[in-house]
């Protein structure tokens, strides 16, 4: 069962875009090769081998991510550590693409880098961990309690299940 396809979509496109990246880089570098155009003196069979390069440099990354969301996608939980890391990474990728795209090809391509963006932001706040574990306050003492001896104990937030904005509870006297 599906809860959340947000995430098979993300990774869906992501692959998508390493291919793409991939193949356009390579085109690139084809090109460059058989017109032997050079760029301030710099040597065409470099320039053609480091866009070879640099495409499947970049379109590896993409591909990486989205195998971070088809593992987000089966777990159905939260990535953690370095996939974490990966997904935050990718969507500040695609914000500046985002902005490059503007100013250079046109309001239709900064609106798909928008749209990627949003739904790989969509992901890491969708699958936000739900089990709590991670901002869980200290537990109360079996006598209700937060287990500091005075008068009422502890700060109002935590252990007596008071705001901050609330002040503790009175004791009562025998």
């Amino acid at each position: 069962m599906v809860r959340r396809p947000v995430a098979w979509i993300v990774a869906i496109i992501l692959f998508v875009e390493a291919f793409g990246i991939a193949a356009l880089n390579w085109l690139l570098g084809i090109v460059v090769d058989n017109q032997k155009m050079s760029l301030a003196g710099l040597d065409p069979d470099t320039m053609s081998m480091s866009s070879k390069i640099g495409g499947l440099v970049f379109g590896a990354y993409f591909a990486l991510c989205g195998v971070v969301a088809v593992l987000v996608a089966v777990r159905d939980r939260s990535p953690a550590g370095l996939g974490r890391i990966l997904l935050i990474s990718v969507a500040v990728v695609h914000a500046l693409l985002g902005a490059f795209a503007w100013g250079l090809v046109g309001v239709p391509a900064f609106l798909m880098m928008v749209v990627v963006l949003a739904l790989v932001v969509l992901l890491l706040m969708t699958y936000d961990r739900l089990d709590g574990t991670a901002t869980m306050a200290p537990q109360d003492g079996p006598d209700g309690t937060d287990g500091t001896e005075g008068t009422g104990g502890g700060s109002p937030a935590v252990g007596n299940g008071g705001s901050p904005l609330t002040p503790p509870p009175t004791p009562s006297t025998p």
